[in-house]
């Protein structure tokens, strides 16, 4: 998606030329859940000279009731017309940073989280860090009633075309929107399970392309309903299948170069690329309860559905957790395939550079890469190649969080005991639940 470098002049003029007569401004709160005050355009003024107000106490894990006041501070250059009309007349929205009272940026603003990351890459003398990310998300059909049901949309499978892939018309018309509203998208296509499909847009600088995100989960259920649809981004919907992955291609620039990139090195990697990638091998347990957030994501992390269990790299084996794409030049970089779309953007990614740049400073060495399929080798192969298991379950990855103080420091302390205390009640209240499948297994038989 091209960043329009848009000016305080430019929104005003085109606010009024295109009738827009509300605005969203949107932030995202430390579940990834997307939220937004709806004001009037009568506003704008307000807005675009940072005065607007809204009550931080409401938004979970923000701030307790004596603290509410927070300011919305839009980024300019998130500007966007929705192209669906509304029956009032246009709707545009800016994505905003979160700001306290004193104009010091918000703690427990993931986005603002991720700019301080940023902050810290720049100090090593990078310039940019960009990501191409590959969300996944399945089609329900609605009943009657306009109800959510388990029904999939089509019985299509890996780049399978209509008539077998139904979604392919929601597909294109998503595709389209997200075009008119500047995404450059690279590849659509319906993925390995039924009813699920993936589209991928160009890279971009980490901020922007969080924010792509965001806007793309939007503009994805928005479509979808239109069609009689529910689009979700659950890992793991439904036994049996696949689940829905975000791979996350990541590479580090110093102005126009690409630091990963090196045609003398091994693989044409540079030891940059090499440590950064034994950073992520190293956080890779603690990271991932940033990455897979849900009880969900981890009935998605086990063998034999594409999804990786074990900590190792490669540069062809999709097995493993890290993979090195054959492109080189200015598109090399690395593929984390364990996130899932249910993740934070902004967390995911302020952990994983985080992790990428302490291996850059302690000069982190990677293990041997692993060219065979690990889901064949047994345990005493895994461990010869040192080959650990990732977390099986949210507990246990948010055990491996606490332990990790990189990553306790690339979530700051505010986002760091916000989200871990969300995450034990979650955990607690699934134990406590009793599931359809301990009934089929255990009424008749104790």
């Amino acid at each position: 998606m091209t960043t329009k470098q848009n000016t305080v002049e430019d929104i005003k003029r085109i606010a009024e030329e295109e009738n827009v007569r509300f605005l969203r401004l949107m932030f995202t709160d430390i579940m990834g859940t997307i939220k937004n005050v709806e004001v009037p355009v009568s506003q704008l003024d307000k807005v675009l000279s940072n005065k607007m107000m809204f009550d931080g106490s409401s938004i979970e894990g923000f701030v307790r009731i004596e603290e509410s006041d927070m300011y919305l501070y839009p980024d300019v250059s998130t500007w966007m017309i929705f192209p669906w009309e509304s029956d009032h007349g246009k709707v545009a929205r800016l994505i905003c940073d979160i700001y306290n009272p004193d104009g010091t940026p918000f703690a427990g603003d993931p986005r603002g989280n991720l700019k301080r990351a940023l902050a810290d890459m720049e100090a090593l003398g990078f310039t940019s860090f960009n990501l191409g990310p590959e969300p996944e998300f399945f089609l329900f059909k609605l009943d009657e009633d306009g109800k959510i049901t388990t029904d999939l949309n089509d019985r299509g499978g890996y780049f399978d075309f209509a008539p077998t892939d139904l979604g392919e018309n929601c597909r294109r018309d998503i595709v389209l929107e997200l075009e008119s509203l500047g995404f450059e998208v690279e590849a659509s296509h319906h993925e390995v399970a039924p009813g699920q499909h993936e589209i991928d847009f160009k890279y971009a600088d980490v901020i922007e392309a969080c924010d792509n995100i965001q806007t793309f989960k939007l503009v994805v259920k928005t479509i979808a309903r239109k069609h009689g649809l529910h689009a979700t981004f659950m890992p793991k919907p439904l036994y049996g299948i696949n689940g829905s992955g975000m791979h996350c291609n990541m590479s580090l620039f110093k102005g126009n170069e690409n630091v990963f990139y090196d045609e003398n090195g091994p693989m044409q990697l540079s030891q940059t690329a090499y440590h950064f990638l034994g950073g992520l091998l190293k956080h890779a347990r603690a990271y991932t309860a940033v990455c897979n957030p849900t009880v969900n994501s981890y009935k998605r992390l086990v063998p034999g559905y594409e999804a990786p269990v074990y900590v190792a790299w490669s540069g062809r084996n999709r097995s493993p957790l890290v993979r090195v794409p054959e492109s080189r030049g200015l598109s090399t970089r690395l593929e984390l395939r364990s996130v899932d779309p249910s993740a934070n953007p902004y967390l995911t990614m302020a952990a994983l550079l985080q992790a990428g740049l302490d291996g850059i400073k302690n000069e982190i060495e990677p293990p041997q890469a692993v060219d065979r399929n690990i889901y064949v080798m047994n345990e005493e192969e895994r461990s010869e190649a040192q080959i650990h298991d990732l977390p099986s379950t949210l507990h246990n990855a948010i055990k491996e969080l606490r332990k990790d103080d990189v990553m306790v420091n690339a979530l700051g302390e505010h986002i760091f005991v916000n989200f871990v205390e969300a995450k034990r009640m979650e955990w607690a209240a699934f134990r406590q639940t009793v599931s359809e499948w301990e009934r089929e297994q255990y009424l008749e038989l104790y």
